[in-house]
């Protein structure tokens, strides 16, 4: 009887521990994305990065990949934001950095320029951002913009 005991309550035991879990589910891409997305401070960084890939205000050096700083979910919806990109772009794990020299795309071996973007908060609908890019000492460089949201998008009013 003292067995059968045991043998039920760890039958009960088991019942409850498996009807108690609840797998949890991570949010999806897509929500993240429209997250991110839908920020004001994202949408600042993406004008500022379409300028500079646009422009390319770095020298006309043959590079074989433009790498973005930043988080891998702001890197990656770049990415998709501009993928017939040339050169492509890619997230900055991919350069090899060494110090005072052009860094290189891991994959090719070959000459690469790294891009940053940093948006400032806005006031009254009017924001400040500073890009800069890196193609070695003798190729890098940054340039200053003042934005203005207009319905709802922000566009760069100059860059300096």
């Amino acid at each position: 009887m003292k067995i059968f005991v045991i043998l039920a309550a760890v039958c009960l035991g088991l019942a409850a521990g498996c009807t108690s879990y609840r797998a949890v589910k991570p949010p999806a891409e897509s929500s993240v994305s429209r997250k991110l997305e839908s920020r004001d401070d994202f949408k600042i960084e993406k004008a500022v990065y379409g300028y500079l890939l646009e422009k390319q205000p770095w020298d006309n050096g043959e590079y074989t990949a433009i790498f973005l700083e930043g988080n891998s979910d702001r890197v990656a919806a770049m990415i998709r934001r501009f993928p017939n990109h040339v050169p492509p772009v890619k997230p900055s794990s991919r350069a090899q950095l060494r110090p005072n020299e052009t860094p290189l795309d891991k994959d090719t071996g070959k000459p690469a320029v790294i891009l940053s973007a940093k948006a400032m908060d806005p006031t009254n609908d009017v924001s400040e951002a500073i890009g800069t890019w890196y193609a070695g000492e003798a190729a890098s460089g940054l340039c200053a913009f003042v934005l203005m949201k207009v319905d709802g998008e922000w566009t760069i009013q100059s860059a300096k």
